[in-house]
């Protein structure tokens, strides 16, 4: 490897709802994203990266605290993180960064640390501990809405509603109409700009730690020109679905649960009906919308990549691109994020480190995941490793050589319980706790273990990619099935909470290891 000389700028990048394979780089036949190829060919990209969890903030707390669901217990979107973690944030400051935040972390705080009154109380979209807030550009978007006043737009509409066609036309079809906003006036425009703004302000020679979490290509599902012409709709794969929606309710309990709940107009505001009842054509018509924001995201990463390098810091900061959770986009008669299926989960991982570029345009193909971001950037920074995390770092691949051991399988969890209106829980007749499942996927199979007594799912993706025939009650199965039960319980095993039990009392005093209190790193 070459040898680092001082401690290097970070610069995480998160684009929220990108799914893995949509990268020109990883060979998409129709997506073109040449920013992130050339952010590739620098570093290295991780072809078999999934997110540990879904939605937004479940995937988040993986992402930052670098544990599983099962230890930072993150379950859903409002779902407290306890205070009693570290995350990247604070353990960047503790290195003597400033680590700060262009955008959104979605954390939901603990509120044993806060007043009942306290406002923060009343949204999961609160800040990460630990990061300074430079601009942030949480769901209702006003930041941004009161940039497009100023240049003249009419934002009265608000948000959702300024995410609709300009045109007005009829949303009972998808159309592929631009908004009121042009390609330089999106929240993805607004968040680089800010970001390079900052960056002209940082002080030569001062080492910096940004991440710029960007809302594109999350839904409501609309782009700008050109962007919104860019890809045809007739072109790309073939959807991975069962020959009818009706046949995909029918493969499980939970995915015809999921299906129903499916709305249009949370990715098509406006739009009435079921997600699963829209036509082929509709769907493909969203699918060219969503490839069209993933290619104005990849504009503005460009516009930040010229910028870093324009500031002279391009050779002096370490570049992480990735997601928090990917998007079915089509696939199963669905939209969004959740369940078990595959394209929920993978998500794009580029890492570039210009002290180590004798591995620049290298691809890996072992499986890595969300959780192994937070040690990843405590080794390159120069910070002593936190043992009890449940992610591995990524810098021997960096390196060029691969660690001597390492995962052959990828894991993630969702947990579907809905404390504050309990339709998960009455529906199956279970209790919160209980409306959970778990994923392992390996090379040639993936395995769906599920709390509440539902019926577990396994499919042998050899055979069967799509994820569309469950062969778990298939008697030639059986022995495959016991093997991946017994793969989970020794998973959750290893992985259970750490922080102390890495370490003993004896008569010499403390041996082992034992992680650090959060409070010490604040």
């Amino acid at each position: 490897m070459d040898h680092p000389t001082s401690r290097p700028n970070v610069l995480l990048i998160t684009c929220d709802q990108w799914r893995g394979d949509c990268l020109s780089a990883a060979g998409h036949p129709v997506v073109k994203t040449p920013n992130a190829d050339a952010l590739a060919a620098e570093g290295v990209l991780f072809r078999r990266h999934y997110g540990g969890a879904a939605p937004c903030s479940p995937a988040r707390a993986c992402l930052y605290t670098g544990l599983y669901q099962m230890n930072n217990r993150v379950c859903r979107n409002g779902t407290p993180l306890d205070a009693r973690h570290g995350n990247i944030a604070l353990s960047a400051r503790a290195a003597g960064y400033d680590p700060t935040l262009f955008g959104y972390t979605d954390v939901s705080l603990d509120p044993r640390q806060l007043s009942p009154e306290d406002p923060r109380l009343r949204s999961y979209e609160g800040v990460l501990p630990g990061f300074t807030v430079r601009q942030a550009l949480p769901e209702h978007q006003k930041q941004w809405l009161s940039w497009l006043r100023a240049q003249g737009v009419d934002t009265s509409a608000g948000s959702p509603g300024i995410h609709r066609p300009a045109s007005g036309q009829d949303q009972g079809d998808v159309n592929n109409a631009p908004p009121v906003y042009s390609k330089d006036q999106t929240p993805t425009a607004f968040l680089a700009g800010e970001f390079i703004r900052w960056l002209g302000e940082q002080e030569e020679g001062a080492s910096w730690f940004a991440h710029i979490s960007f809302i594109s290509p999350h839904p409501p599902f609309i782009v700008p020109e050109p962007y919104n012409r860019m890809y045809d709709p007739a072109a790309g794969p073939a959807f991975k679905r069962a020959a009818s929606w009706q046949a995909e309710t029918e493969s499980h309990p939970y995915l015809a649960y999921d299906l129903d709940r499916q709305k249009r107009t949370k990715f098509v505001p406006g739009s009435e009906g079921k997600v699963m009842e829209w036509s082929e054509e509709n769907f493909r018509r969203i699918r060219a919308i969503y490839y069209g924001m993933i290619s104005e995201v990849d504009a503005q990463l460009g516009r930040v990549w010229q910028a870093i390098k324009s500031a002279g810091a391009w050779d002096d900061t370490v570049i992480v691109l990735t997601s928090d959770h990917a998007e079915m986009m089509g696939d199963h008669f669905m939209l969004g994020k959740g369940g078990f299926f595959d394209a929920s989960y993978n998500i794009p991982l580029i890492i570039r480190d210009p002290r180590r570029s004798a591995t620049a345009g290298v691809s890996v193909d072992r499986f890595t995941e969300a959780v192994d971001i937070f040690p990843t950037l405590l080794d390159l920074t120069g910070a002593a490793p936190q043992r009890h995390l449940d992610g591995r770092s990524l810098a021997p691949w960096l390196d060029g050589k691969g660690p001597e051991t390492w995962r052959d399988a990828a894991h993630w969890e969702f947990d579907f319980r809905t404390v504050a209106k309990g339709e998960a829980e009455r529906h199956f007749g279970i209790e919160s706790r209980a409306c959970n499942l778990a994923v392992i996927r390996t090379a040639d199979f993936e395995y769906v273990h599920f709390g509440g007594g539902l019926p577990p799912l396994l499919f042998d993706l050899s055979k069967d990619p799509g994820e569309l025939n469950n062969v778990a009650e298939d008697p030639s199965y059986l022995p495959v099935r016991l093997e991946f039960a017994e793969k989970m319980l020794a998973w959750r095993a290893a992985h259970l909470d750490q922080s102390l039990a890495l370490a003993e009392l004896t008569e010499e005093g403390v041996v082992g290891y034992v992680s650090q209190a959060v409070g010490s790193r604040q």
